[in-house]
């Protein structure tokens, strides 16, 4: 998993409520268990003007001139912003997949459906809570400024605005450790590869017959 400490990147204005998981990656996507390909199906149903189907080269769809990740100011966006409840509905990795495969590397919204905040922390995804009016500024600020970047620290758990404001956010001291050192539950469970090991060969010595 990548580590995140220290991101800078352009923000990208998601302005809708209650964005499901379905809205995210659709469900006639969801082919494979790889964790890459699923960027240039992110929002499928509102980044194209047609309906797209698995498998299929996506190069010559016609895109939404309206949607806000086709505008060529949002061009290369790393940090989206939302608005509440983000990523409800169903249970699915691939939805923070998508956005990691797209290019985002953090999401910033007032709250996020449980299941999704924890699915991004387990794939390099860093979710940021922040007041809805603190994020209602941030909007206002993106979309009145074009190439408005925002520079993301984990380490002192901050946000940087261009004008040089810091906005502190919260975020469970574990979850920080394993994206600072880009550690997955199997990367965790990795760290204790040599004790494992021991136990193993021990158990081959008490119980072979286990190993037969």
């Amino acid at each position: 998993m990548k580590s995140f400490t220290v991101h800078t990147g352009i923000a990208a204005p998601m302005d809708r409520a209650n964005v499901d998981t379905d809205m995210i990656i659709p469900k006639q996507f969801l082919k494979s268990i790889k964790r890459s390909g699923f960027g240039p199906n992110l929002f499928d149903e509102l980044r194209y003007l047609d309906e797209g189907q698995p498998d299929a080269d996506n190069s010559g769809r016609p895109l939404n001139p309206e949607f806000v990740l086709n505008l060529p100011r949002y061009q290369g966006a790393s940090v989206l912003l939302a608005r509440e409840n983000f990523g409800c509905g169903s249970s699915r990795e691939h939805a923070p997949w998508a956005l990691d495969d797209f290019g985002f590397r953090a999401v910033i919204a007032p709250s996020f459906a449980d299941i999704f905040y924890n699915n991004c922390f387990k794939n390099g995804l860093l979710p940021i809570v922040l007041d809805e009016r603190t994020v209602d500024r941030l909007f206002d600020e993106v979309q009145n400024n074009e190439g408005y970047q925002l520079t993301i620290d984990l380490e002192h758990r901050h946000v940087k605005t261009p004008s040089g404001d810091t906005i502190d956010f919260e975020v469970d001291e574990f979850r920080r450790h394993c994206l600072l050192n880009g550690l997955d539950d199997i990367g965790l469970t990795l760290q204790d590869a040599e004790a494992i090991r021991a136990y193993e060969q021990q158990r081959r010595q008490q119980a072979p017959w286990l190993f037969r």
